[in-house]
């Protein structure tokens, strides 16, 4: 590869970074200026199909799987790329972003693959952005520490052969990166983000036996698959790394992305490594397309919601069957639970339903799960083991047994619970105090002894969005209004300055938090994402 001239893209608006120059060479940037100047196109030729599509959702309140590509489905030839070995044993994986700690401490948490998270679990900030992107090259380089200023404690790496299989997920196709521009427009965060991490690490990867695996966000058709899948061949080619040597497990964490697993997985086919079955995002997901669907689509309290709700279970059912169908990972959902260091109690009733999860995960055909905390490793771990035992998967299981139809999908009045003002007060709460923490830069938060990221954010504000519309009644006679929300968090306004004190509640953005909750959840014209005005309010 020829050295490249001096790269076209601007970086704006950002202060300088110890050692950022490590990061923004002019050969890295030229990469990602021509990831832009070949794909940003295609990126937003797809994002207004996603608004066409939404639209048709809005007029027909259905969705099906689609006629045109059924040939896919049918053909009972094809599978995906066989899983190279650093990926053929998933069974527990853990996620986080990629600050300095969390790198070491995911690395080091005996799971088996660490979803470095670039997009829900950290708030795009420039420094995250490039300090981020260092963060991964020290590690792979075996040069990174940490010691805790308030603690003292020193973290480092163990032994290679003991850390964790990374898997990295860039910022999903909607979200800009304003501090990098190409003509006088923000390129796109996914292509900063992948085009960084690809750069820099793939040759490095794959002389440590593994490779550029990674996790596709916000997925929500074929097409979008396959413009990934392009970017891949071309990023191979530029890089000179043979074809195949990326793998992408791709979240089905939107509804109409769910109609069209197999046809992602045959799009990536040759770089495909699995899909993942989320919650947050695709109740959210559900909530935003079908917004104008009526009573039947109004969803329950969010913690009523569980993965053996009826729709929820054909979702994870038709994920498990679609995968193994095509030789490809099935990925379960997250447990979020962070242990209590003061309630044992606490501790107990969480690990059981955690358990209790993780089991049913491995019992449906599941080959590995997601969990948000070290603690939980050993626990996911038990559950797979079990149905294991030392064999890397389960893809042999092939769950023929499952039937799922279109409308099974988006059967949301079969669950059999309501929406209650307590569910209100948690979504406001849980809503403002992780939108404070993102706008000072933090996008993984425990609230109420569970992880939250971005997604939470978007389910909270979706659903108080959707009760108001819906003119839905509470249990204690009160009806979902624009004046309730209001009071509500004025009232949560009031308790987290009593909670905190006055000194540490006028240093947050929490004013700020709450005029953007009540914003995205009340404003009649729906944001497609909190985090796009969320962002303009993102300082650094």
């Amino acid at each position: 590869m020829s050295a490249p001239a001096p790269s076209p893209l601007a970086i704006v608006e950002a202060r300088p970074l110890p050692r950022q120059e490590e990061v923004l060479t002019d050969a890295a940037l030229a990469f990602v200026a021509e990831l832009h100047r070949r794909f940003t196109p295609r990126r937003d030729e797809l994002l207004a199909r996603r608004a066409e599509r939404r639209a048709e959702i809005a007029r027909t309140s259905t969705l099906d799987f689609l006629p045109e590509t059924a040939r896919i489905r049918e053909d009972e030839s094809w599978k995906v790329a066989p899983a190279p070995a650093a990926l053929d044993d998933r069974r527990v994986e853990i996620t986080g972003p990629t600050d300095r700690k969390m790198t070491i401490n995911a690395l080091n948490s005996g799971a088996k693959v660490w979803l470095a998270d670039f997009e829900d679990a950290s708030a795009p900030t420039w420094e995250n952005v490039v300090l981020g992107q260092l963060n991964m090259i020290d590690a792979y380089e075996r040069r990174i520490d940490f010691t805790d200023p308030r603690s003292g404690k020193s973290y480092a790496l163990r032994p290679a052969e003991e850390l964790a299989t990374v898997v990295m997920r860039p910022r999903g196709w909607h979200l800009e990166e304003r501090h990098l521009r190409f003509d006088g427009r923000p390129v796109p965060g996914a292509l900063v983000d992948f085009g960084l991490y690809f750069f820099h690490n793939a040759k490095r990867l794959i002389e440590l036996g593994k490779g550029p695996y990674f996790y596709l966000p916000k997925t929500e058709s074929h097409l979008e698959a396959r413009l990934w899948n392009d970017i891949f061949v071309f990023a191979q080619d530029y890089v000179g790394v043979p074809q195949g040597t990326v793998r992408a497990t791709v979240l089905i964490e939107t509804i109409t992305a769910a109609y069209e697993m197999e046809e992602i997985l045959y799009e990536l086919r040759d770089h495909a490594s699995g899909l993942n079955a989320g919650r947050w995002d695709y109740l959210f997901s559900i909530v935003k397309n079908f917004r104008d669907g009526g009573a039947k689509f109004v969803l329950p309290d969010r913690n009523a919601v569980t993965m053996t709700a009826p729709f929820m279970r054909a979702y994870t059912e038709l994920l498990v069957r679609t995968c193994h169908k095509r030789g490809a990972h099935a990925i379960g959902g997250m447990a979020a639970f962070i242990p209590s260091r003061k309630d044992p109690e606490v501790n107990r009733v969480a690990f059981e339903k955690v358990k209790a999860d993780k089991d049913r995960e491995a019992a449906d055909g599941f080959d590995g799960s997601w969990v948000a905390h070290p603690d939980l490793v050993p626990i996911a771990m038990a559950s797979f083991d079990t149905v294991l035992g030392d064999r890397p998967n389960q893809k042999d299981r092939l769950r023929e047994d499952v039937h799922v139809t279109a409308a099974d999908l988006i059967d949301i009045a079969s669950l059999h619970a309501h929406p209650t003002y307590e569910g209100l007060r948690n979504a406001v709460q849980v809503g403002i105090r992780y939108i404070e923490a993102w706008l000072r830069g933090l996008g993984a938060v425990a609230i109420f002894n569970l992880m939250e990221d971005a997604a939470t954010a978007e389910i909270s504000r979706s659903q108080i969005w959707q009760w108001i519309n819906a003119g839905v009644v509470f249990e204690n006679g009160e009806t979902a209004t624009p004046e309730l929300a209001r009071e509500v968090a004025a009232e949560e306004l009031t308790a987290i300055r009593e909670e905190i004190g006055e000194e540490a509640f006028t240093a947050g953005k929490w004013q700020q938090a709450h005029d953007l909750l009540l914003h995205v959840a009340l404003d009649a014209d729906y944001a497609d994402f909190l985090t796009l005005p969320a962002y303009e309010q993102l300082t650094g």
